[in-house]
């Protein structure tokens, strides 16, 4: 039995799946010991006859399935999988050399822990202004959470580099295959309540070739902020308690535009188009107008995200009704 299985769902990504599994050849833990399993969720653009005709010496095994989203190809890589841990990692996270060898450092002794890696910016890659901004978030966590400011929790769990005992999975359900966004998160939850223990690692490093359209990139928040309404019911947890006392945080821009926009579908169009012109036009001027890109990008992600709260909670008044309920009980 391998002490290691690494899953890797991949859908139409062939140039970058062939660079994740050359970095995997690249590792500088001993790989004769790894299982390499690859689930194509019905690829069209030659993955699977790829992987058929692939010679390599990792141990890889290729899964090829009916589209199904990422929840179902994580699940079908984990039913074939049989190593004792499992690593994840999506087909455009680009493994550092060390990056096997970090998770399985921080799993030696432990059975109940949960290690997330991070996802870095590429030095050979350049991102789409609001990606970009994804991503300078993204290192913002990192950073704190590297910092001690505050430790690693469910929300950090990005199946994009992370790792868990194969058992974990198991007895946990695995993936809910109803989501084919935030998958990872919902699993995570569950997981959290379990009392497993999430520990961050700045040296398990994957490198990011993220890249997505604007429109697709502004439904990922507005997704986010549906089901973590549905997850918070569903497990009965404190989570939507948790995001009305957030929305309390957001700098007064963002919470005046959320306030302007939140259920006026035609106006906030309209003002996301505003917005990204002018943030667009900033990202590429110097400091100072990488700074308005910033205030821009985050105004129209935390617009979308509050936007799917509140149409998961029934609206406007059932939103600041729950916020003003929170902040009530808080003070």
């Amino acid at each position: 039995m391998p002490a290691l299985s690494i899953v890797i769902p991949t859908y139409n990504r062939l140039p970058r799946l062939k660079q994740v599994i050359a970095a995997l050849e690249g590792q500088t833990y001993p790989m004769t010991d790894v299982e390499v399993i690859v689930v194509s969720d019905g690829s069209t653009d030659g993955t699977h006859e790829y992987l058929r005709d692939l010679t390599t010496r990792l141990n890889l095994c290729f899964v090829p399935q009916a589209n199904a989203g990422p929840a179902a190809a994580r699940n079908n890589g984990i039913r074939n999988a049989h190593g004792e841990i499992i690593i994840f990692v999506d087909d455009d996270v680009v493994p550092s050399p060390d990056l096997v060898a970090e998770h399985m450092r921080l799993h030696a002794g432990h059975t109940n822990r949960v290690v997330l890696g991070t996802m870095l910016n590429p030095p050979d890659f350049t991102f789409s202004p609001w990606v970009a901004w994804e991503q300078a978030m993204l290192m913002k966590q990192y950073d704190a959470m590297h910092r001690g400011d505050w430790p690693a929790t469910a929300r950090q769990f990005y199946t994009g580099n992370t790792s868990l005992p194969r058992q974990l999975l198991l007895t946990s359900g695995g993936f809910d295959e109803r989501f084919r966004r935030a998958e990872d998160i919902e699993l995570a939850y569950r997981l959290e309540r379990q009392g497993v223990e999430f520990i961050f690692c700045m040296q398990a490093v994957g490198y990011h070739y993220a890249e997505r359209s604007f429109s697709s990139w502004i439904q990922i928040p507005y997704t986010y902020g549906r089901y973590e309404v549905l997850f918070s019911h569903e497990q009965q947890s404190a989570l939507l308690d948790f995001i009305l006392e957030e929305f309390e945080d957001r700098n007064r821009f963002t919470r005046m535009i959320i306030a302007l926009c939140m259920d006026r579908p035609r106006l906030s169009t309209q003002v996301q188009e505003v917005i990204r012109w002018v943030a667009d036009r900033g990202y590429q001027i110097g400091k100072l107008g990488q700074h308005l890109s910033k205030i821009g990008y985050s105004a129209i992600f935390n617009l979308r995200y509050y936007q799917g709260v509140a149409d998961a909670l029934g609206g406007r008044q059932a939103f600041y009704g729950g916020a003003v309920g929170v902040m009530n009980r808080r003070g």
